[in-house]
């Protein structure tokens, strides 16, 4: 079921589904008992533009401090689940946007049950997840090994599960650190379910390598108009997650607003430190909300007539450097004012 026809879902005071924007999610990675460094987190994470987020709860004392989170946030937060159905209860009964459990490792029908009772009684969804790390092993045996077939089979099962229990607000994942394996699974269960799909490449890796694969499998995910909320899956800084999932959406053509940066890749005429501008200029740029496209360049042979296409650009020389607006040239700056003089633009761009 492609994101335009998904069943509507409503996280705290965020919708998806239907056709509704895709949102952005990360996960904390402080200790969710710390509710000071846990918030300070989140207030970062919201700061750049995360949309939902996730919590770990592995202990009631991380369920109790759920709640004085809660508190201090503007974002819809999802308790993350794992083995123990109390810590469900507890963090729904402590204000849970969303739970997020895997039925098949948490125990009984009846701990299920009591589960999905308490979600229902609240109004909130529970988000089915699958991870091709913990597939079953009768479901290996059948698809010979852990698959796209198996992962997909191995959702709709739990999904079933809590339909049979009379509630369907539901959101999916299944993920997969192969990345054409979870793509693959994506295209399978997309035909299969009208719920709203959580993609993700899990286990991405670093910044450097969790970037590529996560830009390769959401870029083929979301291109063919699958999904309903992202996460990049980075070990590190999850600011950093939500950088790259603005930049993935914006790239496909999914997302509008903040300055796309375009700036080349420098070469024996480049005569200043472009490497340095360019990262300056990337990171100035997310003060601003404006909608345009800002080129960094490395000469003033080449850079005006690539930099054409951008609103604003700087282009360098020796000592000395070109401002650009709309493909034409401004005006020279001295190669030291140049990060300035973009700054002055943008703080007085009105069209």
């Amino acid at each position: 079921m492609y994101r335009d026809h998904t069943k509507v879902v409503h996280i705290g005071d965020r919708v998806i589904g239907g056709g509704n924007p895709i949102l952005i999610q990360s996960m904390t990675n402080t200790r969710t008992e710390d509710v000071e460094a846990t918030v300070a987190q989140i207030h970062r994470l919201e700061a750049a533009g995360c949309e939902i987020v996730r919590c770990t709860v592995p202990t009631q004392e991380a369920a109790l401090a759920l709640g004085e989170i809660k508190k201090q946030v503007k974002i819809p937060v999802v308790a993350d689940i794992h083995f123990d159905y109390r810590m469900a209860l507890a963090a729904i009964e402590n204000g849970a946007d969303k739970i997020r459990i895997n039925p098949g490792n948490i125990g009984s029908l009846d701990r299920i049950r009591a589960v999905v009772d308490a979600a229902k009684e609240r109004g909130i969804p529970i988000r089915v997840g699958v991870n091709s790390g913990s597939l079953e092993k009768e479901l290996v045996e059948k698809y010979g090994g852990v698959t796209a077939e198996g992962l997909v089979e191995s959702a709709l099962d739990k999904v079933r599960i809590i339909e049979d229990l009379g509630y369907d607000n539901l959101v999916i994942s299944i993920k997969s650190s192969n990345v054409m394996m979870c793509a693959r699974a994506h295209e399978l269960i997309a035909d299969k379910t009208p719920y709203p799909l959580h993609v993700g490449i899990t286990e991405a890796g670093t910044l450097y390598s969790g970037n590529i694969k996560s830009a390769v499998g959401l870029g083929v995910i979301l291109g063919q108009g699958i999904g309903d909320t992202i996460r990049v899956s980075l070990t590190g800084d999850p600011v950093e997650e939500i950088k790259s999932a603005k930049l993935i959406l914006r790239t496909l053509g999914l997302r509008d607003g903040g300055i796309e940066v375009v700036s080349c890749p420098t070469c024996g005429r480049t005569k200043i430190d472009l490497i340095s501008l360019a990262n300056q200029v990337e990171t100035m740029v997310t003060e601003f909300p404006l909608n345009i496209k800002v080129a960094v360049m490395g000469c003033v042979v080449n850079g005006p007539g690539e930099a054409r296409e951008a609103d604003l650009g700087i282009a360098g020389g020796q000592g000395e450097g070109l401002l650009m607006k709309h493909g034409e040239v401004i005006r020279k700056v001295p190669e030291a004012e140049l990060l300035d003089a973009l700054r002055h633009e943008l703080e007085n761009w009105n069209e």
